[in-house]
Order: C-alpha cells, then sequence, then structure tokens
C-alpha cells in the first residue's frame, strides 16, 4: 500500500506515544462478531472522563482530532478515536497504548473490527456517477475501490479480481500526487477514453494508454477531495457493501470473504432501519 505524507499530529503520535504489541494468532479471514461480553467497548465513558481525556490529548498533541472517548473492558483503558485510528489511554491520558487488542480465546483483532465499524463509508452517498463501472456477472455484489493509477499494489488488486466474480466494480480514480505526480494526467487521460473501463483495463494489461491529451472534464480532483474527506490514505482502499474500509490490494480469497460479510452486515443495517 502507498501512503502520503501523515499530519504533524500523527507523527507525534508514532514518534511520542509508546507502542504496545498484543500478540495474537494471525487471522486471514476479516473479523467475525465477537462473542457477548468481548466487544470491542464496554459502553461509552462518562462525560466528565470523556471531556477530561480529549482536553488533555488535544493539549499534548495539539491539532489532532479526537473524536470519541470510550471505556474498555480491559486493563481499565479507554479507547479513543484519534484522528483515523483507534489508540488506548489511562483515565489521566499519561500514557497511550498504539496497536492491535486480540481476544485470544475468538482470535479476533478486536481494534481492527471496532474501527472498521467506526469508520464506515455511508455508500448511498459515494458519487458513482464519477466511477469506473465494471460488471462481471450478475454483478449481484458491490466493491468500490479507491486507485491510483501508479500504484504497483493497485495493479496487484487487478490482478486477483481477475479471479471473483458476480461482483460490480465501481472504481474511483484516486491518484496520490505526492508519491506519483504523473498519476493524476494518466487519470484523465484514462477517464477522457471512449471506452473508460477498457481503457482502464487495457492500460493495467498493457501500461498503453489512450490516445488523447486528457482535456476533457472529468471528475479526478473531485475524487481527490472526496478521498481526502473520507480519510482514503492509502492505495488501494476498498470499501464493501456495509461501508466497510479495508486498505490493501488483498487476495481473492480473502476479496471473497470481505464481499460475503460485507452484503450480509449491509442486509442486516438495512433491516435495522426499517
Amino acid at each position: 500500500m502507498h501512503f502520503p505524507w501523515r499530519r504533524p499530529a500523527r507523527v507525534l503520535v508514532a514518534v511520542a506515544a509508546s507502542a504496545f504489541l498484543a500478540v495474537g494468532a494471525a487471522v486471514a479471514q476479516p473479523a467475525k462478531p465477537a462473542a457477548a461480553g468481548t466487544s470491542a467497548s464496554a459502553g461509552a465513558a462518562s462525560a466528565a472522563d470523556a471531556a477530561a481525556i480529549k482536553k488533555a490529548l488535544e493539549q499534548k498533541f495539539p491539532g489532532a482530532e479526537v473524536r470519541g472517548v470510550t471505556k474498555t473492558p480491559y486493563f481499565g483503558l479507554f479507547e479513543v478515536q484519534f484522528d483515523d485510528r483507534i489508540v488506548y489511554t489511562d483515565a489521566k491520558a499519561k500514557y497511550l497504548v498504539v496497536g492491535a487488542m486480540y481476544d485470544t480465546d475468538t482470535k479476533i483483532n478486536l481494534t481492527e473490527d471496532r474501527q472498521r465499524k467506526l469508520n464506515r463509508v455511508d455508500v448511498a452517498k459515494l458519487p458513482t456517477d464519477l466511477a469506473l463501472k465494471k460488471v462481471k456477472g450478475t454483478g449481484e455484489r458491490t466493491l468500490y475501490v479507491f486507485s491510483d493509477a501508479d500504484c504497483p499494489f493497485c495493479a496487484k488488486l487487478e490482478q486477483e479480481l481477475k479471479n471473483v466474480d458476480n461482483v460490480t466494480v465501481y472504481t474511483f480514480l484516486y491518484p496520490i500526487d505526492s508519491l506519483h505526480p504523473d498519476a493524476a494526467r494518466k487519470s484523465r487521460i484514462i477517464w477522457c477514453a471512449e471506452d473508460r473501463q477498457r481503457a482502464w483495463d487495457d492500460y493495467y494489461a498493457t501500461g498503453a494508454l489512450p490516445n488523447n491529451k486528457g482535456d476533457c472534464e472529468n471528475p479526478v480532483a473531485k475524487l481527490q477531495e472526496l478521498g481526502a474527506k473520507y480519510k482514503v490514505n492509502a492505495t488501494p482502499t476498498l470499501v464493501f457493501a456495509d461501508g466497510s474500509v479495508v486498505p490493501g490490494a488483498l487476495p481473492a480469497q480473502r476479496l471473497e470473504a470481505e464481499l460475503a460479510s460485507g452484503e450480509a452486515e449491509a442486509k442486516k443495517l438495512a433491516a435495522a432501519k426499517k
């Protein structure tokens, strides 16, 4: 995956915080919901606790965005939505724990599971009219991808997608200028092609671009703003039917599992709204 430069507050966290790694078994499949009593949070912290922790962290890390504070069931720690990640702290915000929390019984990465729920994207608001669209088989499942034309991991994802069927893939052209200064130009040229999806496929197959100047009306700048809004800081970044966000070029088997999980969760969320 490719990552653009992070904001100073995030760098300070990485440097100043005490790193913590809970060793757990590697999980090749997407995280399953935790069993009763093992959820990643035990309920919202009291208003006073949350306000105090939020204030303390914002003073120690100026410019950081503390989006939520929740009491956890382990070690007396508080979960903090710190910028675009989850970290853990004590009641006085003296120490930070940066890393994944695992449940050794269920082998579930609790931090990842919790973060996916907190960072869900409202897929109904994604501007699919500004995306490349590819329907494979029945197209009954849905996948949204933020992709950079010059990202080697995006090329790897395209190869893996060849082994996934019955899915509609919406690709948002998302060049990361700081890493690939020519990707935006290539994205505009691909968008200006008569058959955009075919131009995208041909580019990854042969490296050849369509014969145009890329000067038609295009959404590339808008899509860069969209990705920034959703804190997309890696390519490829995948969004599944339930809005869960997973960065990285997942292998086909993992894609199948994530698609199934996302579709099932999306149905549950829709039923809950009725």
